[in-house]
């Protein structure tokens, strides 16, 4: 079970969306939600900004951006409300959103992100490749959210990446809150062939028993494509009319974060539905 869920509040138009994913979440967990809104700067940061220590700083300017921080929690607190949300605060932190996202994110069961986009007012126009950073080094994972999704059941149809590695096994850990609730869960291998050292004799077919044994209806389906995995996972979504993806996080680089494997950057720039991530 889900009970505590982190979701971002940057004032952006992809807010309503990954609001409604939260509050679904919420109400099916019965989990508290927190409302985490940034003033994108620290006083240590401001400090540097306006010429060191010794220099006076402005209050006014770390002002503005706590009181605008605190209209977004406020408009906030009244979405969550007319979603039906029954338990929620908010937290306001005085940082850039990706530390501070961080930080709270280790005391929640998940954290809900939107699929970046280009466009949105104010600091939110600044924080780029959050969801990267956020499942890539926090240790929670994370919901990421697509501008157009309306209040469709994330637990109906899932679709569940699955290549045998440390990440996919995260992924599913996590996800099985989910997974249990779900109607129909399809393990998706895409070309086993090519790891087969990670999959035994038959593939997929020792984790669909470990799936089962937790009360997931879960049917194994081996996908030999030449296109991408990420491509081959959204295809399969999207014929199956799946409300989630589940996959592990692969990044290549510990100095640059949102270095990500193919697949994983392909579903995190173009996932149609929801998408669940764990590293």
């Amino acid at each position: 079970m889900y009970k505590t869920i982190v979701v971002h509040v940057d004032g952006s138009p992809q807010q309503a969306s990954r609001l409604r994913a939260a509050a679904r979440l919420a109400a099916e967990h019965e989990a508290h939600l927190v409302g985490s809104a940034a003033t994108g700067i620290s006083w240590i940061d401001l400090a540097l900004l306006t010429g060191g220590m010794a220099a006076p700083m402005p209050p006014e300017d770390f002002d503005g951006l706590r009181e605008a921080a605190a209209l977004r929690l406020q408009a906030f607190t009244e979405q969550a409300a007319r979603l039906g949300v029954a338990s929620m605060e908010t937290r306001l932190v005085e940082d850039a959103a990706d530390n501070a996202l961080l930080l709270q994110s280790r005391y929640a069961d998940l954290t809900v992100l939107s699929r970046d986009t280009d466009d949105g007012p104010g600091i939110a126009a600044r924080v780029r490749h959050l969801p990267q950073h956020v499942a890539l080094r926090g240790a929670r994972p994370v919901l990421v959210v697509p501008p157009d999704y309306g209040d469709a059941p994330l637990a109906g149809t899932i679709v569940a990446g699955w290549d045998g590695g440390t990440q996919a096994l995260r992924a599913l850990d996590a996800a099985l809150p989910l997974l249990e609730r779900a109607d129909s869960v399809r393990l998706a291998l895409v070309n086993p062939d090519q790891l087969s050292e990670l999959h035994g004799e038959e593939p997929g077919a020792d984790m669909a028993l470990y799936l089962a044994r937790h009360g997931v209806k879960v049917d194994v389906v081996l996908e030999r494509t030449h296109a991408t995995a990420g491509a081959a996972l959204m295809a399969m979504a999207r014929d199956c009319g799946a409300g989630l993806i589940v996959t592990g996080a692969y990044g290549h680089s510990r100095y640059r974060e949102w270095a990500l494997g193919g697949a994983t950057r392909e579903l995190l720039e173009r996932t149609p539905v929801p998408l669940l991530i764990a590293h």
